[in-house]
């Protein structure tokens, strides 16, 4: 008796991380016209996930400050608070919060930066500082 395995050809699908699930579900929120269902996400997806797999992964973003929620009867609309960038800029403040030494969390990641991002970051720092001013 042979294993049948899914794809057709033998193979396994390629499993995704969590990281381009979020990002895919994101995208997808952000072409919404307006908050959408988690229905309608997984639809936007080709259907190729499973209702509970978006679900899941909305409830995650959630937590993350990534999207918001609302109740509509017995189910939740969903609406994007961050795009990928935002994204990737929550997990970085996630791991800041979690160090007991800030300065030298911070310390050591502008020291590592190559010297285009690091005058990028100078940029957008005195950026934000004129805006304070305002």
């Amino acid at each position: 008796m042979t294993e049948h395995r899914a794809g057709g050809d033998g193979r396994h699908p390629r499993r995704r991380g969590q990281g381009e699930l979020e990002i895919a579900v994101l995208s997808a929120l952000g072409e919404a016209p307006e908050p959408v269902t988690a229905a309608w996400v997984q639809d936007r997806l080709g259907g190729e996930l499973a209702y509970t797999t978006v679900i899941t992964i909305l409830t995650r973003l959630h937590a993350k400050g990534a999207v918001a929620r609302q109740r509509v009867g017995r189910s939740f609309q969903w609406t994007p608070v961050a795009d990928e960038a935002g994204l990737a800029a929550l997990r970085m403040r996630r791991v800041l919060d979690g160090e007991e030494d800030r300065h030298a969390v911070l310390t050591s990641f502008v020291t590592a930066l190559p010297p285009g991002d690091e005058q990028l970051l100078r940029d957008l720092l005195a950026q934000a500082g004129e805006e304070e001013g305002d």
